[in-house]
């Protein structure tokens, strides 16, 4: 899990508040079995050999005290935080568990791109990255490593857009000053039009529809195998392509040119 005092740590910043669907992280993925979008999420974190620790960063207020509950019934830490400084508690989570380097991935999106874990945490360390992470994968599939200075850098240097839930903007906007690596996917995962994510009821009928598909390999659902689900059912991709926005976060034009 570690290399040296190196100890990746999963930290997630979770709020109940929504405008479009309220308490995203705690909708139910598996209604009967009362599985949750978080749920899910942790139990993959835990499931992934280069995580030492696993943390809920929660907002501050009582609207959110159900998710110190779920950290005290899943057996990981939980922390409360500011509000609106997301990138504050990803910090604070790390801080409080001892990590160097924080895993993030956005507790909305119940499917990650676990396949390449191993290999990320392995190139961040061999190549002493600031940040790794995938790019080209279905939206809300991507994760991100950080070194724990490399946040604290965006949270010093940033202004309040930077210290948002959009917690990688300020390097996205500096990528000289860090050193960042971003590794490219492989072309039967590289569907970017495709959407993971949770923001809209129909994206939760979405990922409530592939859970339920594919439970046998939860929680690692392999992401070759849900683009296959949405390929074979294409009534089932276009809840969410109204919604879907492709995107490279982290790969350039260039980069991009160079991929196999």
């Amino acid at each position: 899990m570690t290399k040296g005092t190196r100890q990746l740590v999963t930290v997630l910043a979770c709020r109940a508040e929504g405008s479009r669907l309220y308490g995203k992280p705690l909708q139910n993925l598996d209604p009967a079995k009362g599985i949750t979008i978080l749920d899910q999420i942790i139990s993959t974190c835990q499931n992934l050999q280069p995580i030492s620790k696993i943390v809920l960063a929660v907002s501050q207020g009582s609207a959110n005290e159900a998710f110190h509950e779920v950290a005290k019934r899943h057996g990981i830490d939980s922390i409360s935080g500011d509000p609106k400084d997301v990138l504050l508690r990803l910090i604070q989570g790390c801080r409080n568990t001892g990590g160097t380097d924080v895993f993030r991935v956005t507790t909305e999106s119940p499917f990650m791109y676990h396949e390449a874990v191993d290999e990320a945490w392995h190139r961040h360390l061999e190549h002493g990255n600031d940040i790794t992470a995938v790019d080209g994968l279905p939206e809300g599939a991507h994760f991100e490593i950080y070194r724990l200075s490399a946040l604290e850098k965006s949270h010093q240097l940033g202004d309040t857009r930077h210290r948002s839930e959009h917690c990688s903007l300020y390097v996205r906007e500096n990528r000289k000053d860090f050193e960042v690596e971003a590794i490219p996917v492989p072309l039967a995962v590289r569907r970017p039009e495709l959407r993971l994510t949770v923001d809209y009821p129909e994206d939760l009928a979405l990922c409530r529809s592939v859970y339920l598909a594919l439970q046998q390999y939860a929680p690692l659902v392999p992401v070759a195998e849900i683009i296959r689900f949405l390929d074979a059912n294409p009534q089932v991709r276009a809840l969410a392509e109204p919604y879907a926005k492709p995107a490279w976060l982290w790969l350039t034009q260039e980069e991009l040119a160079r991929c196999p």
